[in-house]
């Protein structure tokens, strides 16, 4: 769920094998809280989250071992292994399921719902996430400036992207506070209120952004992320804690195609949908739910010229502008993401 390396590659595999032979019974997907081989290494924590066991060892005790047992072993038990085996994060649950997405064994369904970018309130300084769309309002759209000279670090900096005296920054990346950067002027942050309620998501979550920029080419780096109560006795560190569950990025000039890239029209609005990666996470109640969107995610992207040039390879100095970036977030306009919200 959180592999820094591929965190794309086993379920795409899975998503294309069970739709050319759905009916297969060897077919089998397993999927923890780990970064990039971490299955054969402890799993109890990724960074400061903790699992309340370790995810690792029980992967391989009761899905790994039973499998290569039933194969390897003459006069092995046949293994008893769903045909889905999914941990689920936030309830830190192993959850066995009928094939993925799966919000559970029996009875529950996915559905495929908004949560809009709002916004914010005169007391705050973030925008707001609803399940509805705010109303038509003047201006419509909040604004910021990407400036590629001054481009958002992927985490704090220094950065150390391998694992070595300096720690394991790059393993655990993705498990990094995002509250660093949603002081930045060109990060966008939305959230929802307090939950009264459990929210669990099972699938994909699908980024639609309707945005406008004085630029030809642009970026859009999406975020979902767990908010944390201010106060969490058990594990004082965790406090505010803003743990991402799901963040990829789009370059602009691929909102059509990835095979015929195109420019932006400067100014005028446009759709950027994508999808994010796959999650199995519950939002528990007392936590909130936060969008952040930004232009650059350096250097774990390069940084885009934000002008148009056939290759960014052979961009030139001249050609990195800074760029204005209206995103529309009321009405008809609003941008939101889709969650797959398992009921």
């Amino acid at each position: 769920l959180w592999d820094q390396e591929d965190m794309y590659g086993a379920i795409a595999v899975y998503t294309a094998l069970k739709a050319a032979d759905p009916a297969n019974p060897n077919l089998h997907l397993a999927f923890g809280p780990w970064h990039h081989g971490q299955a054969i290494d402890n799993g109890s924590s990724l960074g400061p989250i903790q699992f309340d066991s370790d995810t690792s060892k029980w992967f391989r005790f009761h899905v790994l071992l039973p499998f290569l047992d039933q194969y390897l072993k003459d006069g092995a038990p046949s293994a008893d292994l769903a045909p889905v085996t999914a941990f689920e994060t936030g309830t830190n649950e192993w959850r066995r399921l009928p094939a993925w997405p799966a919000g559970c064994a029996t009875n529950c369904s996915i559905e495929k719902q908004p949560l809009y970018l709002q916004p914010a309130d005169t007391s705050q300084s973030a925008g707001k996430l609803g399940f509805s769309a705010a109303a038509p309002a003047s201006p419509g759209y909040a604004t910021y400036v990407s400036d590629p000279a001054k481009p958002i670090p992927f985490v704090s900096r220094p950065i150390h992207m391998l694992a070595d005296d300096e720690g394991t920054q790059w393993v655990e990346w993705l498990v990094s506070d995002q509250r660093n950067l949603a002081t930045r002027p060109d990060v966008l942050t939305f959230e929802t209120d307090r939950l009264a309620t459990p929210i669990k998501i099972a699938g994909a979550p699908v980024a639609n952004l309707v945005a406008a920029t004085t630029g030809t080419d642009g970026d859009f780096v999406v975020k979902l992320i767990d908010v944390y109560p201010d106060v969490v006795p058990q594990t004082p560190a965790l406090g505010g804690y803003q743990l991402m569950i799901s963040a990829d990025i789009l370059r602009g000039r691929y909102r059509n195609s990835f095979s015929r890239p195109e420019p932006i029209p400067a100014g005028e609005k446009q759709t950027y949908r994508f999808p994010l990666p796959t999650a199995n996470h519950e939002f528990l109640p007392g936590h909130r739910i936060m969008v952040q969107v930004q232009s650059t995610w350096f250097p774990l992207y390069d940084r885009n010229p934000q002008t148009y040039v056939a290759n960014i390879f052979d961009a030139k100095a001249e050609d990195y502008q800074p760029a204005t970036i209206k995103l529309f977030d009321t009405g008809t306009n609003a941008s939101f993401v889709e969650l797959p919200i398992a009921r």
